[in-house]
């Protein structure tokens, strides 16, 4: 997890600031009871629609989840391999990347990965990986273009998180950006 002072965070009420105030009586009754009655709804939320900005919303994809498995044990490569083609089956409208047998970029046990790309395809499949990925652990992450806070910062883990090699991740950053820079600077020149 990165440190959370190396970033900044708009406040939560942005846009919502000089509203009414929200009433602090409570449902009685039936399920509800003891929370709170929130407003009447106007207009769903967009973030139904379309993820929260800075998260992408184009074909990059809004949130990989990489779904870890130690390669050691045959146990969890088993049902690695046969997750990974559940998924397939049963989700085929996702991007689903080959399983990994070994450690990759910044990854330091085996995975495969999975991009969501729409709010909808993220409430279907996180609630039943989270009940179907066994004894596997989960990253879940953002795509905003940061790649070292999606990973660290503003990801969530299933399960026992694993320490990714973020090191790594910051010099992949790093020669990524040398290298658009310098196909700017040649592109400029011609």
């Amino acid at each position: 997890m990165a440190d959370p002072s190396l970033y900044t965070f708009p406040s939560p009420l942005e846009g919502y600031r000089g509203l009414e105030p929200l009433s602090i009586e409570k449902c009685t009754e039936g399920p509800n009871a003891k929370a709170f009655i929130n407003p009447a709804p106007t207009t769903p939320s967009q973030a139904y629609n379309a993820f929260t900005d800075p998260i992408s919303n184009g074909t990059r994809g809004g949130f990989d989840i990489h779904i870890y498995y130690v390669q050691t044990n045959e146990d969890e490569v088993h049902f690695a391999t046969e997750l990974h083609e559940r998924i397939r089956r049963e989700f085929p409208e996702l991007r689903i990347y080959r399983v990994w047998d070994r450690p990759v970029g910044p990854h330091p046990v085996a995975m495969f990965e999975v991009n969501v790309h729409t709010p909808q395809q993220f409430g279907a499949f996180i609630p039943w990986l989270v009940i179907n990925r066994g004894p596997l652990s989960a990253l879940v992450h953002p795509n905003t273009g940061d790649d070292v806070r999606d990973h660290t910062q503003l990801a969530t883990w299933m399960g026992q998180p694993i320490p990714l090699q973020v090191g790594f991740l910051r010099q992949f950053v790093k020669r990524k950006a040398e290298r658009e820079r310098a196909a700017q600077s040649n592109g400029a020149a011609v």
